[in-house]
């Protein structure tokens, strides 16, 4: 391989090694025994989704305990003012403009996150036995330093994200989130085992688990792997001005148009008010804490419906029909039996559409079909395909991303020595 693809990928796991180690940093002037055993006691709600996401670092009191999810709702926001906003949507397409839209973003990030750590801090004072409850300083200095605390570690991880997309291998914001859901794998795997040994489950349940586990990943991998090819024909004079070029003959279209995206949206805007919610000690809100559980039908009604909601959304943003067609007539190309421009715009809207539909349609069951089946078969714990799915999908593009860069360097080789 490569020493520049080897270099990448050291570079990646460095910054991700570097974001495990910020996960056992905890917050100072709390007490790391009582909200872990908090934690322990609501592994299966919001809370326990929440900690998974982050890597186990919120029983921790990690000072990232926040995640990447401040930065994703910022991200939400932008991207619905931007296709609200036509001078916003200008501005993020062009060179200058995204550096201005990145940097509303990141300031967008320091006031959810510093709003969500303090919800954070005062909620920590109803656990514990204690006056403060798991906090052992003054209250009010403890807000200061937890909210200052989580606003370093949570632009430290928007930072270590920019920094593997820039320098390493595959997206960062979705490896951070990659990562803090595969470093709870081996307790995962640990816990089930444990259930079956007290038997809290069956033998039979766990295979039962395991075929939803390895149906889930091939369904996965087996839609993403797939698009729709739509055939391209060029002019003659064009075709005999590229001889010694290589001109794609289709454009492909992929059935999952948004990737991850939609999931990962879907799970920030779920978590943010049950955040909110969980450190409020009304009663009504608490009520309405516990109808969002993640291990109830009405979150994963939700669920679906706004997977489905950001699929479309995102598949308008990601595949513009009306560029491919304005550049396909300006290359002197076309689709056999349809006319160039607005004829070959509404084409690829419709193919799109179609697919969009589909696509929704797959992340909506992906995402929730999987707890539902577990639920019925009665396992004490949360699991749900959104992780699969992130990990997954994570995987797929980040391998893809490695092969891309494996024969951009093929080309360069033969390039350089004149094949």
């Amino acid at each position: 391989m490569n020493r520049i693809i080897v270099n990448k990928i050291l570079i990646t796991l460095g910054f991700l090694l570097a974001y495990r180690v910020l996960a056992y940093v905890p917050v100072p002037g709390v007490d790391t025994v009582v909200i872990k055993s908090f934690f322990d006691n609501n592994a299966s709600n919001a809370l326990g989704l929440f900690n998974m996401f982050s890597g186990n670092a919120v029983e921790r009191l990690s000072i990232i305990s926040l995640g990447i999810m401040p930065f994703i709702t910022a991200s939400i926001i932008m991207e619905l003012l931007a296709a609200t906003f036509p001078n916003l949507g200008k501005m993020k397409k062009e060179r200058d403009g995204m550096q201005k839209y990145m940097q509303i973003i990141r300031y967008a990030t320091i006031v959810i996150t510093v709003i969500q750590a303090i919800g954070v801090s005062i909620g920590l004072k109803s656990l514990g036995t204690g006056p403060n409850g798991a906090i052992l300083i003054d209250m009010s200095v403890f807000i200061i330093i937890s909210s200052l605390s989580m606003l370093c570690g949570t632009m430290l991880l928007m930072w270590i994200g920019e920094q593997i997309t820039q320098r390493g291998v595959g997206n960062g914001i979705s490896l951070v989130i990659f990562g803090g859901i595969v470093s709870g794998i081996p307790n995962a795997i640990a816990g089930t085992f444990n259930l079956v040994n007290t038997n809290q489950i069956s033998w039979l349940v766990l295979i039962f688990i395991f075929a939803i586990i390895i149906i889930t990943v091939g369904c996965i991998i087996f839609i993403e792997l797939g698009e729709r090819r739509i055939p391209v024909s060029y002019s003659r004079k064009v075709v005999m001005q590229n001889q010694d070029k290589r001109i794609m003959n289709y454009i492909p279209i992929k059935m999952n148009l948004s990737g991850v995206i939609p999931p990962i949206f879907a799970s920030a805007v779920l978590m943010f008010p049950n955040t909110l919610l969980q450190s409020s000690s009304n009663r009504i809100m608490m009520q309405i804490a516990d109808f969002l559980n993640p291990n109830g039908y009405f979150y994963n009604f939700l669920m679906f419906l706004l997977v489905i909601f950001f699929s479309y959304f995102y598949a308008s943003i990601a595949f513009n029909p009306k560029d491919i067609a304005e550049n396909l007539k300006r290359q002197g190309g076309f689709i056999p039996g349809i006319r160039p421009g607005d004829g070959t715009m509404n084409f690829l809207i419709d193919i799109a559409n179609k697919l969009t539909f589909w696509g929704a349609l797959y992340l909506g069951v992906i995402a929730t079909l999987p707890w539902v089946l577990v639920k019925a078969s009665g396992v004490p714990f949360y699991f749900g395909g959104t992780a699969v799915l992130i990990v997954v999908q994570v995987a797929v593009d980040t391998m893809r991303k490695i092969e891309a860069q494996i024969y951009m360097n093929k080309y360069k080789t033969l390039s350089a020595v004149g094949l």
